[in-house]
């Protein structure tokens, strides 16, 4: 009897997972559907998460595809970050990849990620090149992968994969993440693990850009307010390598441009390098509960300095 039970739980038992959360996004889901049903990969579990949509459309769309079979996980709305957890939680597969209901995967996508999981015990995070398309066409010009440049910035799309036993270890997304950058912390709780990463030199992910895109809508207080929390969590690796930070200030680019040209800027130039130099000293010194804020303050004043506007003078 046990070794039936076991038997019927393999067979339910997937090798992937994708798990598309929905909220209000019916016109562009079939598009993102068709991309996972076009994969090479055989055998793949598709849960949709419907967080709570409201607009018929939607509604309408969710329910061709529950009788298609597709799995339609319905909650009350949650949020990105819980959305996601809630599908995982329901999933099989020893891989999940997060997929957006306005984005798309090439055909290849699923067998090459999961094959370099299968191989390589050391990498627990795949991603690939990606384009976008929508209002902004192209290719997407995220650097290779490095811990540097991932503390510096997210680097690792929001569709990548992983296994589902580190999510579970990690804790999952931060649903507390309401303004995005939840799959930043994700990557960096993993990373903090130890896991490695690994990127396929293939095109093989397609980021729709549109005027509601989580990113393009959000205020630089919710960013700051964003940033301060994964900062606050992750607060030892970055600690650990402010390093980074500092050598990003000291590369400033417009710097050795700046200093070759002459006149009455130069001493508004100084004069804010001086007071950027007051700023790093204070950083260094600063008590752990305040460094974060202070990032942020000082990465704003970098960002937004001009020394050839009226006010730089």
């Amino acid at each position: 009897m046990k070794k039936d039970l076991l038997e019927k739980r393999m067979q339910k038992a997937h090798k992937v997972s994708v798990i598309i959360p929905c909220y209000n996004q019916g016109k562009y889901l079939d598009e993102a559907l068709k991309s996972v049903l076009a994969q090479t990969l055989k055998g793949i579990e598709i849960i949709i998460v419907d967080d709570g949509s409201t607009d018929s459309e939607t509604r309408d769309q969710l329910e061709r595809a529950r009788k298609r079979g597709i799995r339609v996980v319905r909650t009350a709305n949650q949020g990105l970050a819980a959305a996601r957890n809630n599908g995982i939680r329901e999933a099989s597969g020893e891989y999940i990849l997060p997929l957006d209901a306005d984005d798309k995967i090439g055909a290849t996508y699923l067998e090459n990620a999961a094959t370099v999981l299968d191989r390589s015990a050391a990498v627990g995070i795949v991603y690939c090149l990606a384009e976008t398309f929508g209002e902004v066409q192209g290719p997407w010009p995220i650097p290779p992968y490095s811990l540097e440049q991932m503390l510096l910035d997210n680097i690792i799309f929001c569709s990548a994969m992983f296994r589902k036993r580190d999510w579970e270890q990690v804790g999952g997304y931060d649903s507390q993440m309401k303004y995005g950058w939840e799959d930043y912390d994700f990557w960096l709780s993993l990373i903090e693990r130890g896991v490695g990463v690994y990127r396929i030199p293939e095109v093989l992910f397609f980021y729709r850009v549109s005027a509601g895109s989580m990113v393009r809508t959000k205020s630089l207080e919710q960013k700051v307010e964003m940033f301060v929390r994964v900062f606050q969590k992750h607060r030892r690796l970055f600690e650990e390598n402010i390093d980074v930070w500092l050598r990003k200030i000291l590369r400033y680019p417009d710097l050795e441009r700046l200093l070759m040209r002459s006149g009455s800027a130069l001493t508004g130039l100084e004069r804010h390098a001086a007071q950027l130099e007051r700023e790093l000293q204070h950083l260094k010194q600063a008590p752990e509960w305040r460094l974060a804020w202070r990032l942020a303050r000082f990465f704003w004043k970098l960002k937004r300095y001009n020394p050839f506007s009226k006010q730089g003078g």
